[in-house]
């Protein structure tokens, strides 16, 4: 019998880059593109999380956002609309067919990458939480329709050109 280490590390199939959303600045829309350039150390060119960030001994641990697009029916579920735009729920990511939380071991002294195309890596460093801002996105109980479903936030280890419909799996 495989012992618990063993068993975080192994996921049934790939997923896929449903979507890519850029933040040019604060209160500005978010626009959805089809490819990006991801930073090593930075994050996405054209996002606010990088501008002006260069590869640091301290580097943000929430360079880029990552959101499960399964979520995205359910969070339309819980505020009563049709459909939710990942764009206006301002994560740079939207994977679907992988578990993004299975993405981070629960063992600190085990790393688990998650491979986005044939180029980027990233490292998830935690759950990306909601904010206040999802009241005036969603409506009245947007923030807490949110809690639990907002995603995760990485650092990118290697960087490279991301594109929507790239496979993205999970590597020791």
């Amino acid at each position: 019998m495989d012992d618990l280490r063993a068993l975080t590390t192994r996921v049934p199939r790939r997923g896929r880059l449903e979507a890519i959303v850029l933040r040019p600045g604060r209160r500005m829309p978010a626009v959805r593109v089809s490819q990006a350039t991801a930073l090593a150390g930075a994050g996405l060119v054209g996002d606010r999380a990088s501008a002006g960030r260069k590869s640091t001994a301290h580097p943000s641990r929430r360079q880029i956002t990552l959101m499960q697009g399964e979520h995205l029916p359910v969070l339309a579920a819980f505020t009563g609309r049709a459909a939710v735009d990942p764009a206006d729920l301002r994560r740079n990511l939207v994977v679907s067919g992988l578990n993004l939380l299975a993405a981070r071991s629960p063992f600190a002294d085990q790393t688990l990458r998650l491979h986005i195309g044939p180029e980027v890596v990233l490292d998830v460093t935690g759950p990306c939480a909601p904010c206040s801002r999802m009241e005036e996105v969603l409506g009245e109980g947007g923030y807490a329709a949110m809690r639990g479903h907002g995603g995760v936030t990485a650092t990118v280890v290697v960087g490279g050109v991301l594109r929507v419909g790239d496979d993205v799996w999970l590597e020791p």
